[in-house]
């Protein structure tokens, strides 16, 4: 946290007192990198965008981010609503029709026919907002869900490396990661801020609530935003982030609906079904794409392209973490889908409808848009003056603008706490208060200064580093899924023989009767017990530390086998109720059933694995499941590549 504000601060002083030495300079850094090195950006992308796709097909897209029994945290809506207004939600209500418009009005396009410049205009809207933005977001959000929810690691990007840096994560080479992810957050929300802000006032300056566009009512409107955000944040994100992402989504839906049906809506549904035909069909040519033979369009290139891919990719660590956040117990193929598909889908449709009525209406209402393409902070205004109820319609989008703020302040402030605070469970609200008070006045101070423009600058120069580091990123969630895959996929070793047969009438007794939880309760108390605990005491002839304990709610008996370095072993068996098919219970050969549910013994083990049933057990065969148990353990041990599972230093073990 230390080095983090030390460098925000310094950055902040020196943007604000010289913000036009500094723009200046950073222009220039930044325009080299466009110009030299913009095919670094385009090939990191193209990266993300194969992997992802790759891997949702692969054996590894069942692997569930969490334990292999665990449960997604949130309903569907609420997470695509919470990872959608995180990821796009302000950006799309200032580009839904600014962006549109500045491609149809470019001049390096001003020779095409107007038809075929807004087919285009609709097109490179869908390539700069759709798969490979949320692959950007995909790939960091990913591998911290992966890392953290199923190794078991902190919720920092620092643990992403773990496979390749080992023990290293916690120190000086993990602390630099996690500063960094700090300050691109803070810089990357700040710079939304202000900009955002100004299209904000201009908003309400349109619809009359305010006069003007000073600095002042600007500092109104910021420190209303950060009082919210800081309320929702310290609410939870299963309070206030929710519940505003929620209500967001249904108003942005409501207001496309709208203009869907008062706008051509014959020419947006075609046009719509026809922009995501071009798109696939262009996919390919538009991804590896540089523009080298086409001299005219290369500053447009640099502008608009490269400037998305090092915006998304200066953001990818704090929608990411938030994302990662949001998504324990979704499985790595439902998480890619959803992340790419879903807000693409939603994205493309948004700027069809929005972009495509601006264009639609510039070329029969005599450029009534293209007039004021360059005044973003108004366009979207101007447009909706175009429909009818044009206040009402506004208000709804000031509201929609607002709202969408407060979702990406209160998260980004989630984030942060998390990150300078070691990814505490319990972290006070006070600091939580204090990344919001630092949030809103630091951009004001650059607003008023005009230092956002450098920051911003900065914050695309950084996304060059940060672009190798993700690459970094898919290198080693590879190395973490095939451990993982090996891992829970390893059975008994081939030494490990099946029952006999022996007191088979014993057994078939205990297949047909109904076993309710004082019977199970019983089973573990007078049988797992007594092996358990003679299979303790036989460890401790040989000076192997090993104990058995007893737990309530569920009753449960473990025997614990102590290490030093490698995790400890454990072999528990607890009473879990279970489900009977209402076909079974109807089954008149089987009388001992009367209740569609029962009781069973079920093992659990120390890495999580799914257990199985052992109430046909005898203390013989207890004896002889946990030393199988055992076996593989000390077999997976001596792998080294199974270090990471089995390290217990790193462990959040609570």
């Amino acid at each position: 946290m230390i080095p983090s504000l030390i460098f925000i601060i310094t950055v902040t002083v020196v943007s604000s007192f010289f913000p036009t030495q500094t723009g200046a300079i950073l222009n220039v850094i930044k325009n080299w990198i466009f110009v030299n090195l913009n095919w670094i950006y385009v090939w990191s992308v193209t990266i993300f965008v194969i992997f992802l796709l790759v891997l949702t097909f692969s054996k590894y897209g069942t692997i569930r981010l969490g334990d292999d029994d665990e449960k997604p945290e949130h309903s569907f809506f609420s997470w695509i609503s919470m990872l959608f207004a995180a990821g796009m939600g302000i950006g799309l209500m200032y580009f839904g029709v600014a962006e549109p418009m500045s491609h149809y009005t470019e001049k390096a396009f001003s020779g095409l026919h107007q038809v075929e410049r807004a087919r285009n205009a609709q097109l490179y809207t869908f390539f700069h907002w759709g798969i490979h933005a949320w692959a950007v977001y995909g790939i960091v959000g990913l591998s911290l869900a992966y890392f953290t929810f199923r190794f078991k690691l902190p919720l920092s990007l620092r643990s992403c490396f773990y496979p390749v840096l080992k023990n290293r994560i916690k120190g000086a080479a993990g602390d630099a990661i996690d500063t960094f992810a700090l300050c691109s957050t803070f810089f990357g929300i700040t710079t939304t801020l202000g900009f955002g802000v100004v299209q904000l006032n201009a908003g309400l300056v349109e619809v009359g609530i305010l006069k003007d566009t000073g600095f002042w009512y600007q500092a109104v409107i910021v420190l209303v935003i950060m009082l919210i955000s800081v309320l929702s944040a310290t609410s939870g994100v299963n309070k206030g982030v929710k519940y505003l992402s929620q209500l967001n989504i249904v108003a942005a839906i409501t207001l496309m609906i709208f203009i869907l049906i008062l706008g051509p809506t014959v020419f947006l549904l075609g046009s719509f079904s026809e922009g995501i035909g071009n798109y696939l069909t262009q996919f390919f040519n538009l991804t590896f794409n540089t523009h080298a033979y086409e001299e005219n369009t290369q500053s447009w290139f640099f502008n608009w392209t490269i400037l998305y891919w090092a915006w998304w990719i200066s953001w990818s660590p704090y929608v990411g973490l938030f994302i990662a956040r949001i998504s324990r117990g979704r499985t790595i193929r439902e998480f890619i889908g959803a992340v790419l598909i879903i807000p693409t889908f939603f994205n493309l449709l948004w700027m069809t409808v929005f972009g495509n009525s601006a264009t639609w209406l510039d070329r029969t209402r005599n450029g009534v848009l293209s007039s004021i393409a360059g005044n973003t902070d108004k366009l979207l205004f101007e447009f909706l003056g175009q429909f009818p109820i044009s206040s009402i319609t506004s208000f709804l989008a000031i509201f929609i603008i607002f709202i969408f703020f407060i979702t990406s302040a209160d998260s980004g402030i989630f984030v942060m706490d998390n990150i300078a605070s070691n990814n505490a469970k319990n972290s006070p609200k006070w600091q939580l208060v204090f990344w919001g008070i630092l949030l809103g006045l630091l951009s004001l101070v650059l607003l008023n200064a005009g230092g956002l423009q450098s920051l911003q600058t900065m914050t695309l120069i950084t996304a060059l580093p940060f672009s190798l580091i993700m690459c970094m990123f898919c290198y080693c969630l590879i190395i973490g899924l095939r451990i993982d895959y090996s891992y829970y996929k390893k059975g008994y070793s081939p030494a490990a023989t099946n029952w006999s047969g022996e007191f088979w009438k014993e057994r078939l007794n205990h297949i047909l009767s109904y076993k309710n939880k004082d019977a199970v309760n019983d089973f573990i108390a007078c049988k797992v017990k007594p092996a358990l605990e003679e299979l303790a005491a036989a460890f401790q002839e040989k000076q192997i530390g090993a104990s058995v304990t007893i737990s309530q709610n569920p009753y449960a008996a473990e025997i614990t086998i102590k290490h030093k370095v490698i995790e400890d072993f454990k072999y528990g068996v607890k009473c879990q109720s279970k489900l009977i098919s209402e076909f079974l219970v109807d089954e008149i050969n089987l009388p001992g059933i009367r209740k569609n549910s029962t009781f069973v013994p079920i093992t659990y083990f120390g890495d999580n694995r799914p257990g199985y049933n052992i109430e046909y057990f005898s203390e013989r065969e207890i004896i002889a499941d946990v030393l199988k148990q055992y076996e593989r353990f000390i077999e997976l041990s001596s792998d080294v590549k199974n270090e990471m599972f089995l390290d217990n230093t790193l462990k959040d073990i609570s």
